[in-house]
């Protein structure tokens, strides 16, 4: 093996055993947490390597450097999930590759995705962002809606041609109530999806937890961790 083909394995493997052991402490099966890897900042050659691994899902954040590395890497058993805050102008674009959008978080965007999808022939699966940090009808300061906000977007989701409703998504807050308190944040995460299953039963994607706090995700219920640092390394110019 390459030296970063040994690192990423020796990491990738580090990260497994951790979800690994999440998951037998919260009584649950490794097979309901789906490992995204967030490759952003990393080259095409890391995608690749990381497939040979064995992932199956990676991420990004940005369109202009997604494009061209899920160009590079098509011929690849992967799904794209799109975490980052999503300008409209955008859309076409990151419907082109993109699996799941993970930061639904506003009725404009929602309406010009089903125009993109429509236009491609694709269906996009969507994870509504949910701010935690927020107040009951603000955003929050990484993007997302708040709780309150929730029930009418997912109803806009659902009926949108070309999209489909597949749940939540949030980051664990900086400010307010939750900061700091992370397995707090992602059990109020999953109260919103018990509450958001009542009416749309088939969206069961819980996206939380990151490479510091994959284990609260876990714990709390995750059916989705994003982890990038503690499987790619710190990124470049971050440390």
């Amino acid at each position: 093996m390459t030296d970063r083909k040994t690192e990423l394995a020796a990491n990738l493997a580090n990260v497994e055993q951790r979800i690994t052991a999440a998951c037998a402490a919260a009584g649950r099966e490794r097979e309901e947490v789906t490992l995204i890897v967030v490759t952003k900042t990393y080259p095409a050659s890391d995608v690749r390597i990381l497939s040979e691994l064995g992932v199956r899902h990676v991420a990004e954040n940005r369109d202009q450097d997604a494009a061209p590395k899920a160009v590079a890497c098509a011929d690849l058993p992967l799904k794209w999930h799109f975490v980052g805050q999503l300008q409209t102008n955008k859309v076409r674009s990151v419907v082109g590759y993109a699996d799941f959008v993970q930061s639904v978080d506003r009725d404009r965007l929602v309406t010009a995705l089903s125009k993109e999808a429509g236009r491609a022939g694709r269906e996009v699966g969507c994870l509504i962002q949910v701010a935690l940090d927020a107040g009951e009808s603000a955003r929050g300061e990484r993007g997302g809606v708040a709780p309150g906000g929730i029930e009418e977007l997912a109803g806009l989701v659902a009926g949108s041609p070309g999209l489909r409703l597949d749940g939540l998504m949030t980051v664990a807050p900086l400010t307010g109530e939750y900061a700091g308190r992370e397995r707090a944040a992602f059990e109020r995460l999953m109260d919103l999806s018990t509450d958001l299953r009542r009416a749309h039963p088939a969206a069961t994607m819980v996206s939380a937890g990151m490479s510091a706090d994959l284990e609260q995700a876990v714990a709390a219920g995750a059916t989705h961790v994003r982890v990038g640092t503690a499987v790619l390394g710190v990124r470049p110019g971050l440390g």
